[in-house]
């Protein structure tokens, strides 16, 4: 038997994707079966899959999720099965903060512009974070993170 977790996973992707696909890639990440919220089998990982706008179209939030594996590990296996970025929360209490898993597996930093919309929240603008962005110094404190912020020559991080 799964051990199971209490929370939820809540994901965006780089692309429209459908519903059948996100749930295969899932179930191919971690080997266990997953569906549809409406259609869920016994101890089958639920996902309800749908679509906003911005850079991140589709909403994944999936219900069921193991306890046994890190979050950033799936979401990574997951971009790289759907070929799209996928957009997840990191460990900060920064709000623009989030991890890009990239198609290639990469996991790194980023910061977003959020607007939340009638249909769900809208995310434009994804930029590395560097240490020197102006959202890097709100209390939820980049450098607090796994995922340290990663500066480039053309921005240093703040000192």
């Amino acid at each position: 038997m799964v051990d199971m977790a209490d929370g939820l996973w809540n994901w965006c992707v780089a692309q429209e994707v459908d519903a059948d696909r996100v749930e295969g890639a899932l179930a191919g990440a971690l080997e266990r079966r997953a569906g549809g919220i409406e259609n869920a089998l016994p101890g089958a990982l639920m996902a309800d899959v749908y679509r906003v706008g911005g850079d991140f179209p589709t909403v994944v939030d999936v219900y069921l999720a193991p306890s046994d594996v890190a979050e950033e590990t799936i979401a990574s296996a997951v971009a790289v099965r759907l070929g799209a970025a996928v957009l997840l929360p990191d460990d900060t209490l920064n709000p623009s903060r989030y991890v890009l898993a990239e198609p290639d597996g990469t996991l790194r930093a980023v910061h977003v512009a959020e607007v939340e919309t009638d249909d769900g929240p809208e995310r434009r603008h994804v930029r590395p974070c560097t240490g020197s962005d102006p959202a890097c110094a709100s209390p939820g404190g980049c450098d607090r993170s796994r995922f340290k912020p990663d500066p480039t020559p053309e921005r240093p991080a703040l000192r």
